[in-house]
């Protein structure tokens, strides 16, 4: 059914709707009017009842219309992508489409969704185009693409079924999903000469500042107070990274999905607390930086992150 589908209706960003691929049936309220319509002819001939046979012509030309204009209230639909939106694995990912039609014919309750969700309905009336949110709930990190929407219409008594099986051709980049792996591992990197800040209390001796009351009695530099001068304090400091580093190697011990989680919980706690940081991951490494395209891209080195025994 797929290749057909494919063959059919192939996957593009933009498609119109037309009779090669439209479908109907009727609905499951449209086989109890059959029903009705069969029963009121079978009364009539029974009774030989004229008015009973006016009645059961008059639902009988109605149901013989009704699939013209349930068919027409689709027909000429034009759907294209906007935007496919990132979201985090087990939660939605959204997709903007704008819906136009052709000529002056209004469109009715039309109605774009992946089955089971809900998904959008609209009106085509005043306006000649609108925009819908339809979502897609989102499981595994990485790549995925959708499957096909289904844009369908039962306008105008609900007693006929048009539908269309879409490719809009949308994939979604789903990030890890977040997991708390404690506080933000500030200074925990070790520094390879890239940042001029330093920690102190470190073991490396970093030089002499004046002697402050409260000074350790053991950093206190006697020789150079015997010759003379005035008295001092050794200063040391370590030589850790103080920028924020979100390492791979910090989460040693744990599985590469729950590492990969863990990651982007740091990355946008970070964010929201606008401390620059950066991203080291096996084989990569992003600088440490802020804002949105920075954070857009952290995350997207999570997502793309190779699987493993794929």
């Amino acid at each position: 059914m797929e290749r057909w589908l494919s063959r059919r209706a192939p996957a593009a960003r933009s498609v119109g709707l037309d009779h090669g691929k439209l479908f109907i049936l009727p609905t499951r309220a449209g086989m109890a009017f059959l029903l009705v319509i069969a029963l009121l002819w079978l009364l009539a001939t029974n009774y030989e009842n004229n008015l009973v046979f006016a009645l059961t012509f008059l639902l009988v030309s109605l149901f013989a219309v009704l699939p013209v204009h349930t068919f027409a209230n689709l027909s000429g639909v034009q759907l294209q992508l906007l935007e496919a939106r990132p979201a985090f694995a087990g939660d939605y990912a959204e997709a903007r489409i704008e819906v136009g039609r052709e000529g002056q014919r209004s469109r009715e309750r039309i109605r774009i969704f992946w089955p089971p969700e809900e998904g959008a309905e609209l009106d085509l009336c005043e306006q000649s185009r609108a925009e819908v949110q339809v979502a897609l709930p989102v499981i595994k990190r990485g790549r995925q693409r959708a499957p096909r929407l289904r844009v369908e219409s039962r306008f105008p008594l609900g007693l006929f079924r048009c539908w269309s099986p879409v490719d809009l051709d949308i994939e979604f980049l789903v990030y890890p999903r977040p997991k708390s792996a404690g506080p933000l591992p500030v200074g925990a990197a070790v520094g390879e000469g890239e940042s001029e800040q330093k920690l102190r209390g470190g073991d490396d001796f970093a030089g002499l500042k004046p002697y402050r009351p409260g000074d350790s009695l053991r950093h206190l530099a006697w020789k150079q107070y015997a010759g003379g001068r005035d008295l001092y304090s050794k200063e040391y400091e370590s030589g850790a990274d103080a920028r924020l580093w979100l390492d791979w190697d910090l989460l040693a011990g744990r599985d590469v999905e729950t590492r990969l989680s863990n990651l982007c919980h740091w990355a946008l706690q970070a964010e929201r607390e606008q401390t620059p940081y950066g991203l080291r991951l096996p084989g990569s490494e992003i600088a440490p930086a802020l804002g949105n395209p920075h954070l857009q891209r952290v995350l997207g080195a999570l997502a793309l992150f190779p699987v493993q025994g794929a």
